[in-house]
């Protein structure tokens, strides 16, 4: 069975830095913080302007373990219990999910549902929903 460690502090920490990354980013460039989008936009940028800060949000999220790795001396571990044929299945429709739904939970749920926009809020519900039936599904009927 699939067991989910409780983790407070460091999903405070992760959380608060992604609202003030998000809430910087929509200060000084008036741009919203949606992962796919950001990729999306950046391999087809509207001008290199556009592409530059683009690939910096994007060098920010790679490096994050790197960061770690210096502050701490070791990488953060990573624990994947599927194979990859269910990752990449999983990443297909998750692609298919964001085409779909017009952006992500960090477009969505952060930033969308920050300025209170109904249609992101329509898709964080359905995010959450989904989530839940897939975690009960997978943990109680399937038995993974």
């Amino acid at each position: 069975m699939i067991e989910t460690v409780f983790t407070p502090f460091q999903s405070l920490g992760g959380g608060a830095l992604i609202g003030l990354a998000s809430v910087l980013l929509m200060a000084t460039l008036g741009r919203v913080m949606g992962a796919t989008g950001i990729l999306a936009g950046l391999m087809q940028p509207a001008n290199l302007s556009d592409w530059s800060w683009r690939a910096a949000v994007l060098g920010g999220m790679i490096s994050g373990p790197i960061a770690v790795l210096l502050m701490t001396g070791q990488l953060p571990a990573v624990q994947v219990s599927v194979s990859t044929t269910m990752l990449v299945v999983g990443g297909f429709i998750v692609g298919v999910g964001v085409t779909f739904g017009s952006g992500c939970t960090s477009g969505h749920g952060v930033c969308g549902m920050a300025r209170l926009s109904p249609r992101s809020i329509a898709a964080t519900l359905t995010f959450m929903l989904t989530t839940g039936i897939t975690v009960f599904v997978v943990r109680h009927i399937l038995g993974a």
